[in-house]
This record gives C-alpha cells, sequence and structure tokens, in this order.
C-alpha cells in the first residue's frame, strides 16, 4: 500500500488514510514520507501497518544519532529532526483537547503555549533500564526491542547522559555473565546517573531468596564506580508488583540529585523525572503559575519525594503534601528532615480518600498517567483555592480531566505549557494553570 504520511500520532508511528478513508497506523514512518507499506492488523475503523519502502523521505526525516535507533524501543523517534519533534508534540496536545476534551480548537490553540526544550535532544536521560528475559535458558540484559520481543544488546545508550552513556555496557556486561554463573532470576536493572551530583545507583530487581549480595557488589563496583548499589525485592503478580524489601549491598543505599536548588534523596523504588533540567522548568513554571504567598497554604496531591512539595515549603506558609506509595513517602520524609523544613504536613495514602481537609490557597497535582479520578476533580473544584497547577504526563487524560474540570464550573484553563521531557520519543509533559472563574 504507497501512503503519505499525514502527521505524527501519540505513539511511535505515522498516520496516513487508506482509500476507503480508515486511519494507517504506520510504524517506521515520518510525517511528510511517502512510503510502501505492508498490513499487519486490521480493525474496522483502522490499519496497522509497517514500512518496507520509503519511497520519498520527508524534509523531517534525519539520520538517528543513536545507531541502535532502528532496534532499540527507547527513541521511536529519533529518525525526526527534533524541530519538528516539537512541533508534533504541541500539536498533539492542541489535538488532544479537541477530540478529547471536545474544545474548540480556536481555544484550544490560544490555550497551549509554544513547547519548552529545556535539555539537550540527546544524553538528557538520568535513568535508563535493563530489561532482564531469558532466552534459551540463559538470562539477557539489554534494551528493550522495538518489535515489543526480547532484547538488543548495545554497547551505549545515546539518551543516557554522555559522561555516563557507556556504563549501559558495563552493567549489562558484568551481570551477564555473573547471573547465569549463580542462577539468579534477575527481572530488571535500573541505572540512574545524576546531572548535578555525579551519583550513580544500580539497582538490581529481583524476587525475594537467597542472593550471592557480596559477590554482586564486588562485580558492579568493579564494572561502574557506583555511589550505591541496592537489590529490590518485589512479589506478587507481574501486574501487581510489590516491594517486599530493599537491601543495601554497597554505598549509600539510595541516590541524591539537586533539583532547582533543593537537595534529595531518592531510594531506587519511588519515581523520579528522568530528565533534571526538565523537572527543574516544571518546578519554574508551576510556581511561576501559582505564585505562592508566605501567608497562604499549599496542597500538594501525588507528591512523591517532593519535587514541588519543598519549594511549596520555602515559599507557602503550610503544604499538605499526599503521596500513596510507600517509599515515596518515606524519601519525603528523609527530604524534608534534611532540608529543614517543618511546615509540611505528609500523607500517605490515596489522593481521593486522605484529601486534606484544608482549605488551600494554591494546589499542585501530578497524578500518574492514568489522570485525575473523576471524585478527585469533583474534591478539588470545591476548594476554595485561587489556582491549580495540574502536571500531566499524558494528554489524553489531561483533555479528559480539564472537560471534567469546565463541566464543574469551578476552575477554568488559563494556559497549557508541553515541556519536552523526552526528546527522541512521543511522550511530553505539560503544565496546566487553572485559575477559578
Amino acid at each position: 500500500m504507497k501512503l503519505k504520511i499525514e502527521r505524527m500520532g501519540y505513539s511511535p508511528d505515522g498516520v496516513a488514510h487508506a482509500e476507503d478513508g480508515r486511519a494507517v497506523f504506520v510504524a517506521g514512518a515520518v510525517a511528510g514520507d511517502t512510503v510502501e507499506a505492508v498490513i499487519d492488523a486490521e480493525a474496522k475503523n483502522y490499519l496497522k501497518a509497517h514500512v518496507e519502502t520509503v519511497l520519498e523521505a520527508s524534509p523531517d526525516r534525519v539520520l538517528p544519532e543513536c545507531p541502535y535507533a532502528s532496534v532499540c524501543g527507547g527513541c521511536p523517534w529519533a529518525a525526526i529532526r527534533y524541530e519538528a519533534q516539537a512541533r508534533a508534540k504541541r500539536d498533539g496536545v492542541v489535538d488532544a483537547l479537541v477530540r478529547i476534551g471536545h474544545f474548540d480548537r480556536d481555544r484550544a490553540e490560544a490555550l497551549v503555549r509554544s513547547i519548552e526544550s529545556p535539555s539537550k535532544p540527546w544524553g538528557y536521560r538520568n535513568k535508563v533500564e535493563l530489561a532482564a528475559v531469558a532466552q534459551n535458558g540463559r538470562l539477557s540484559l539489554g534494551m528493550h526491542a522495538a518489535n515489543g520481543s526480547g532484547v538488543v544488546k548495545v554497547d551505549r545508550c545515546a539518551l543516557l547522559a554522555k559522561k555516563r552513556a557507556k556504563d549501559v555496557k558495563a552493567v549489562a556486561g558484568a551481570l551477564n555473565y555473573f547471573a547465569n554463573s549463580h542462577g539468579l532470576e534477575l527481572e530488571r536493572v535500573g541505572i540512574r546517573a545524576a546531572l548535578n551530583t555525579n551519583e550513580v545507583e544500580v539497582a538490581l530487581w529481583d524476587r525475594p531468596g537467597p542472593f550471592p549480595r557480596a559477590q554482586a557488589a564486588k562485580i558492579l563496583g568493579d564494572a561502574v564506580k557506583a555511589s550505591s548499589i541496592v537489590r529490590v525485592m518485589q512479589k506478587g503478580p507481574a501486574k501487581a508488583r510489590k516491594i517486599a524489601g530493599v537491601e543495601v549491598l554497597s554505598g549509600k543505599g539510595s541516590w541524591g540529585e539537586v533539583v532547582a536548588g533543593q537537595h534529595m534523596r531518592v531510594s531506587a523504588p519511588s519515581f523520579f523525572q528522568v530528565n533534571t533540567k526538565g523537572a527543574e522548568k516544571l518546578v519554574e513554571l508551576v510556581l511561576e503559575g501559582l505564585g505562592p504567598r508566605q501567608d497562604e497554604e499549599a496542597m500538594d496531591l501525588y507528591c512523591g519525594a517532593g519535587t514541588f512539595t519543598l519549594p511549596l515549603a520555602r515559599r507557602a506558609d503550610f503544604v499538605s503534601a499526599v503521596e500513596s506509595y510507600g517509599p515515596a513517602v518515606r524519601d519525603l520524609r528523609r527530604n524534608l528532615g534534611d532540608a529543614g523544613l517543618d511546615n509540611v504536613d505528609p500523607i500517605g495514602g490515596d489522593a481521593g480518600l486522605e484529601f486534606p481537609d484544608t482549605g488551600a490557597d494554591v494546589i499542585v497535582v501530578d497524578p500518574p498517567r492514568a489522570g485525575l479520578a473523576e471524585n478527585v476533580v469533583a474534591q478539588l473544584s470545591e476548594q476554595p483555592a485561587r489556582a491549580i497547577a495540574y502536571v500531566s504526563c499524558d494528554p489524553a487524560t489531561l483533555a479528559r480531566d480539564l472537560a471534567r474540570f469546565e463541566e464543574a464550573g469551578t476552575f477554568s484553563p488559563e494556559k497549557i505549557t508541553p515541556v519536552d521531557l523526552f526528546p527522541q520519543t512521543f511522550h511530553v509533559e505539560n503544565v496546566t494553570i487553572l485559575k477559578r472563574r
């Protein structure tokens, strides 16, 4: 099938249309390409395909800086010129507001600001994960394959900070031999490399049971200069893993970074933005949009280890911070103690169930990809706050939730700023400032 690729979807794929009008999602395509595509799957309203031949390359098609881009799943947009990536991401946010949030297109265009690109397009990540897959009775460590099957062995990761890019090969090489010689059943391996503190942590994820702790620490210590090496033990079924414990094999037992001037320590299970410069831009946009004052009270829902809680506490009189994930709550308490901040109430639990009864003046919400539960939107809409900052990693759920806020009638979006925390991928973060009507 010959296709002209019209745009990039919120996915790795380019989007075209077949002669019968159905959308065709084409893997390996770039907006502006003319391609010969092979159909992989067919549904009533759309087709899935992959590029067989590029007949005419888009002016935005480039040679990826990473030699593994076509086989590794980490940078699906690596063949797209960065300026076109940024443009496509902003267009995707506008499109989500129109299609899912049912905003008028002119209003959506006016709401969505120019995209912010705080980091370089390559070498920006402070974290990568190696997948562990059993192949022919042996454990193999590498990057997730683009086709979703198996792993790709690489000698570096071009998305990881350049001075640490080769740590991927060093860690994978050491563990490939060690895990098989000791019969280890690793599930994944995380490498965190700080931008501002130079700390490096290697985290081995597996199940509870006997483990050669000293030997693992030595072989990894010889392979990479890590400030912390830990083992994270999980239990439960694959889709509902729970942390059974974290063992310190060597070093500090946690990872330290400085974000927007604030020192933070994060344990291996806790979430932390993978782009440090991007995280700093998010903090800047949230504080700028809310303008918290010293006589005001703040609320921070889904607060994690405190990326927004700490700067809010330095500017507001009091902060109620809610987080459901146990390791992150412990990290938050430690970070508050280290910072000498005693004007925060860290609350462990679900945001909807543990919604603070405080009447905050300004509110930050930074939910996971699934967005806000409907009852949380309702609770937020009943607050006397003058402004809400909604930090979102998914334009689709953001658009859905903004429509719910509109329907509730208390808060309305004033501006949405896309922030590119994930160059070479289709993902984009957004900071939305909602003001009381």
